[in-house]
């Protein structure tokens, strides 16, 4: 949390283009130290004053950050950029970011990663995500798994940024249960603000691989 105790603002773009398996994502690696460590994220950052300068809302102030961000983190620029969802941290997290998702096309500039603050950029099918994180050689938090999870049924960028509706709003709980830790979202029946029924699932468990999306 800042020190004024108010969260935090950020914008991310997940940023997709049409590769030889359908659609792909752009994946960066975060360095072991600092931020999100050691884990694989779209490219993104918090929310800086300049980023306000031509914006109606916070969701105009994220989608600037987005750009700049991913322009500062790999060197590329991003079009059709488009509210998908946007994501609130559990209570209990100490640097707390209310984080803005935007899907973007990719323009077909040469990656090059930001050094220090990137240390590898990859593009990667959603699926071949997963069979990574499945096979534990790479990291993902529970928006990056959920975002690429509602990719998965899309062959091309057109494809996902037409599917796009009103966005998500996702405030996250995190439990630890018998089978391990899993976070859960408005809708499900232990949900701390917005319960469901007795049993609404809306949740991702974690606690063994591979993580498995529940929503009922």
């Amino acid at each position: 949390m800042s020190a004024d105790g108010e969260i935090r603002v950020a914008g991310t773009a997940v940023v997709l283009r049409d590769g030889p398996e359908g659609l792909e994502t752009l994946m960066l690696r975060r360095p072991s130290k600092g931020s999100f460590a050691g884990a694989w994220v779209f490219p993104g950052g918090r929310v800086d004053p300049g980023d306000w300068a031509d914006a109606d809302d916070e969701a105009d102030a994220a989608r600037a950050a987005a750009v700049r961000e991913t322009r500062e983190e790999t060197a590329i620029r991003i079009a059709d950029v488009t509210l998908l969802s946007r994501w609130t941290p559990p209570p209990e997290q100490p640097v707390k970011f209310r984080t803005w998702f935007f899907l973007a096309r990719d323009l077909g500039d040469e990656v090059r990663v930001n050094p220090g603050e990137i240390e590898e950029a990859v593009w990667l099918s959603p699926k071949r995500v997963f069979a990574q994180h499945e096979a534990s050689t790479l990291t993902l938090f529970p928006p990056t798994w959920v975002t690429l999870n509602g990719l998965l049924g899309h062959r091309t960028v057109d494809d996902a940024l037409a599917a796009v509706g009103e966005p998500a709003l996702y405030a996250t709980n995190l439990r630890d249960g018998v089978d391990g830790r899993f976070a859960l979202w408005a809708g499900d029946a232990e949900h701390a603000e917005e319960p469901g029924g007795p049993d609404a699932r809306h949740r991702l468990l974690m606690g063994t691989l591979p993580w498995r999306y529940e929503r009922r």
